[in-house]
């Protein structure tokens, strides 16, 4: 929803229960992954896919009219799963010592978006290209926004070593694109999801909880 906020697109938002999705989602889910768009009754899924036909159907452009910097971006993009899964083994692990390899291993993932947004920006930012939003942006966003939720309790300083990736986070959060891109539940939401998956680091979002076991 970044990107359909971003460019102000009108669009109408059903929320669905990701533990009992529903026959008409799977219909029209191939993967059975949120997001779908619905465009003229014809479903879009996969979230790059949907911000590539978003970008070519309404203005303004977030992607970078040169050709080249457009194909980069659209590499750092492609990246995101492997900086989700690098970032989110910090916290998605089910003991104190597989949550303490994570960690270790974050700053790998961190390190390439550091470089990344040194070599590719070449300017002050606040956002990945310069002073405007655009689709690596959004697509990086959720994950950074998750991350900032847990790394509230965690308090691990991931990402101190990273001052353009830290401050790239911080534009991102403190941007009302992508804070109301999710719903008014999702912060309780994604603690119950950390519980109901009995991950390491739930137990910081327990009442009187100052550090994991």
């Amino acid at each position: 929803m970044i990107v359909l906020r971003a460019k102000d697109v009108p669009f109408k938002v059903t929320y669905i229960n990701l533990l009992d999705k529903p026959d008409w989602f799977l219909e029209i889910s191939p993967h059975g992954k949120v997001p779908v768009l619905v465009v003229d009754e014809r479903p879009l899924f996969e979230s790059n896919a949907i911000a590539e036909f978003l970008d070519e159907a309404e203005a303004p452009r977030l992607h970078p009219e040169d050709l080249i910097k457009r194909a980069r971006n659209r590499a750092w993009t492609d990246f995101v799963p492997d900086f989700a899964k690098g970032l989110s083994g910090s916290y998605y692990a089910k003991t104190a010592a597989d949550m303490e390899k994570g960690l270790a291993a974050a700053p790998k993932v961190l390190r390439k978006l550091e470089s990344a947004i040194a070599d590719e920006r070449g300017n002050d930012g606040p956002y990945f290209n310069g002073a405007e939003l655009c689709l690596v942006d959004a697509a990086y966003a959720p994950f950074l926004q998750r991350f900032a939720m847990v790394e509230a309790k965690l308090q691990s300083g991931l990402l101190a070593d990273f001052p353009l990736l830290r401050a790239w986070s911080d534009a991102l959060l403190a941007d009302e694109r992508v804070t109301g891109s999710v719903a008014e539940s999702f912060p309780d939401e994604f603690v119950a999801s950390l519980k109901r998956r009995e991950f390491q680091v739930a137990k910081l979002f327990e009442a009187g909880a100052v550090a994991a076991e």
